[in-house]
């Protein structure tokens, strides 16, 4: 598949010269060489020893999604010359490029890749996997760091909510309310704090809207099937008079059980039958429901815009690890945003950004609420881009945030916490010439957090704690020429611990875990670099990357071996009841690994279009010390694939290895390799002034058994099984 669009909305279409039948051949079979040369190392490379005497077979996650994700116009082909996307997430001086790695989904492409959850519908981008607890859970991972590490973001401001506390706690946002997802690889520290040494996935509704609209258009979205009979509706309305602007959304989503090719457990372990068979061709409680919407209106001129907006978001899921828990789900949203342009004096351009987010969740067990989580905060963030001194331009910001987070009831696994941050950061560009830019930035970032007993015995010890995180970055930019082009960064990053990393004590039953956090925890230190080399001519790409990061106290929860009781005493595995023990450790990590994609068109004949598309990932994680694994890394993963267009039509395959996951810690289980294949169609049609897209795909069409090793709960709750899904857009 294609990782990168090929249109993006609201950028001038541009005619360019027609190369000649032998230079396109030449371009075509360049980038494709070079996906050959750099996959088949690797693939060979997969099957040597590994450290420590284990075999280094990656582990498992999903496959990229179907083909003929190019093409990400809904609408009727029109005769321009399409550009590359400009990155918005990051990139505060607009630049085309980023040194940076980076990803966007948005139009046909993300239509063909949405998902019930954020990180399966991210899953098989380049260096993207996802945590899967049952088909309403996923929460991206990048380059195998997850948690606190990405930075989940929705109009560039941070989520808040419960997601990185628990496997089991969802993303409070429904991919089918975004028209837009950018996802930057790497650490983006810099601009978005310590908890994006990983990375950043920035959810893009634009329920403010920032550019004058002129009249009253919309679109209307319906999906039906899937491994869980997925039900989602969507419908989103836009108007204006060129200056007032006003934008509305509703959508809703609705799932069965998950069906799944075999048992549910891989030993047969849970919930057997008089048989001595578990569940077998479904996901017990594993159903759910999703509902929200959201209002959003702004004043639109020549030299910036200012807007408010308001968005609710509900769901009710069950928790696939106990059969009579569900999560029930509420979030509120209020946000503004504001942009100044051409402004005279040293400061030419200045935007702003708040948002204030009310969340709840409730576990309920057998109708009976057992744990309330709640998060409640807000978040400003200032940017302000100066005058350019020659080929120097520049832009520096602030950003202020505070949350206050309970976790009250049978469950209450960490204490009431209040989180206060401040930051300050700056980002300089150097234009040396036509072929090289270089970069640099630095940020300071002051975090406190006050936690506060409230009764709880378990928490009496808990003391406040407060951190000064300090990260700086260099990038750089080379042309080799009009077509190749070589990207590098090195980056310093200082991440203050969390809440829970810090004063967890408590039981966990969703997750079956008893957590114990480490309140003499200190920052978290890494070095990291990455280096890139980049093709693009017309519809040829390709891109190959490799990274290196070394945390010299990489703060990770490690399995004990040990269980518990509710109240934290050591018991038998046999014990009912009994909870296995995890604690947070800081131990010093390596991660390094590789990404590669490669799209080359390999017929053009009229209006028949055919690309071909490769791809592959791999990240190798261990403790620096002892050399041991480190948990719940995605493995080695290879893609092919096949698009074709002809007018209105489109149709994709693509076909996914992911290798078998023997590097684990000792407590973890291996997972098995598999293959996958996907595959769509579609057609894009006008009746009257409204513009319609349909089409169909199918998912895990040879039903293969596929466990995530980035899963904890990958023994008890397999992915899918083979499925169709059909949908229909309008655009009007």
């Amino acid at each position: 598949m294609s990782f990168v669009p090929s249109s993006v909305r609201a950028q001038p279409a541009r005619r360019a010269s027609r190369p000649s039948p032998a230079a396109r051949r030449a371009g075509a079979l360049t980038p494709l060489a070079l996906a050959l040369c750099c996959l088949a190392p690797a693939a060979w490379a997969q099957q040597a020893p590994a450290a420590g005497g284990n075999n280094a077979a990656p582990s498992t996650t999903a496959a990229p999604a179907a083909g003929n994700a190019a093409n990400t116009n809904g609408a009727m082909p029109i005769n321009t010359t399409n550009l590359a996307p400009v990155i918005i997430t990051g990139n505060p001086l607009g630049n085309d490029a980023l040194s940076s790695p980076s990803s966007v989904l948005e139009g046909k492409q993300l239509d063909l890749r949405r998902e019930s959850t954020l990180g399966q519908t991210l899953n098989g981008l380049p260096g993207v996997s996802t945590t899967t607890y049952g088909p309403m859970v996923g929460r991206p991972i990048i380059r195998g760091l997850d948690g606190d590490r990405i930075r989940i973001m929705n109009n560039g401001l941070g989520s808040v909510d419960a997601s990185s506390l628990s496997f089991d706690h969802a993303v409070p946002m429904d991919p089918i309310s975004a028209d837009r997802i950018e996802v930057i690889r790497g650490p983006a520290a810099l601009l978005y704090g310590g908890n994006a040494v990983g990375g950043v996935v920035n959810v893009i509704d634009d329920r403010i809207p920032s550019e004058p609209i002129n009249g009253i258009h919309g679109t209307a979205q319906g999906d039906w099937g899937g491994a869980n009979d997925d039900r989602t509706g969507a419908v989103q309305v836009e108007g204006g008079d060129g200056k007032f602007a006003i934008r509305a959304d509703a959508y809703t989503r609705a799932t069965h059980e998950l069906r799944i090719p075999g048992y549910a457990d891989s030993g047969n372990i849970r919930g057997q039958d008089d048989n001595g068979n578990g569940p077998r061709d479904h996901l017990p409680n594993s159903d759910g429901r999703v509902h929200g919407g959201g209002v959003g209106m702004s004043w639109t001129g020549d030299s910036g815009y200012a807007g408010i907006s308001y968005s609710g978001y509900n769901s009710d899921y069950g928790s696939v690890a106990e059969d009579t828990v569900r999560l029930k789900m509420h979030q509120e949203r209020f946000g503004a945003s504001g942009e100044i342009r051409d402004l005279d004096g040293f400061f030419t351009k200045l935007k702003a950004d708040f948002a204030y987010t009310d969340y709840q969740h409730k576990e309920v067990d057998d109708g009976e609420t057992g744990t309330t989580f709640k998060n409640h905060g807000y978040e400003a963030r200032i940017e302000a881009r100066h005058r350019d001194f020659g080929p120097i331009s520049g832009s520096m910001g602030l950003q202020i945030s505070q949350t206050q987070f309970s976790a009250l009831g049978d469950e209450a696994l960490v204490p009431s916490t209040d989180t206060n941050n401040f930051a300050i950061f700056d980002l300089e560009q150097w234009k040396v010439n036509d072929r090289l830019t270089l970069s640099a930035g630095g940020r300071v970032e002051y975090t406190r957090l006050s936690p506060s007993a409230g009764g709880n015995d378990r928490f009496l010890d808990s003391s406040k704690r407060d951190f000064t995180a300090t990260s700086f970055s260099l990038g750089a930019i080379y042309k080799l020429d009009s077509r190749w082009s070589i990207a590098a960064n090195g980056a310093y990053t200082e991440r203050a611990p969390t809440f829970y990393e810090l004063y967890a004590n408590g039981p966990h039953d969703a997750t079956g875990q008893y957590l114990i956090g480490n309140p003499n925890l200190n920052k978290e230190r890494s070095f990291s670099g990455d280096l890139g080399l980049r093709f693009e001519d017309g519809p040829n790409k390709a891109n190959f990357g490799i990274f290196y990061t070394h945390f010299r106290n990489y703060i990770t929860e490690v399995n004990t071996g040990l269980y518990t009781d509710d109240d934290g005493e050591v018991v038998p595995s046999s014990t009912d009841d009994a909870l296995s023990q995890a604690v947070y450790r800081a131990v010093p990590a390596d991660f390094y690994g590789f990404e590669a994609s490669t799209t080359t068109r390999v017929l053009e004949s009229g209006a028949h279009k055919l690309d071909l598309n490769l791809s592959g990932d791999y990240t190798h994680a261990r403790n620096s010390d002892t050399g041991e694994p480190l948990p719940r890394i995605p493995p080695l993963r290879l893609g092919f694939g096949l698009d074709y267009t002809y007018g209105p039509w489109g149709a994709g395959v693509s076909f996914t290895k992911a290798f078998a996951q023997h590097r684990r810690p000792e407590n973890d289980t291996s997972t098995a390799g598999y293959y996958r294949l996907d595959a769509d169609a579609s057609y894009a049609f006008k009746v009257g002034q409204t513009q319609w897209l349909a089409y169909v795909r199918g998912t895990n069409l040879t039903n293969q058994e596929i466990r995530y090793s980035t899963s904890v709960l990958r023994d008890i709750a397999p992915e899918g099984g083979r499925a169709v899904m059909v949908g229909l857009r309008a655009n009007f």
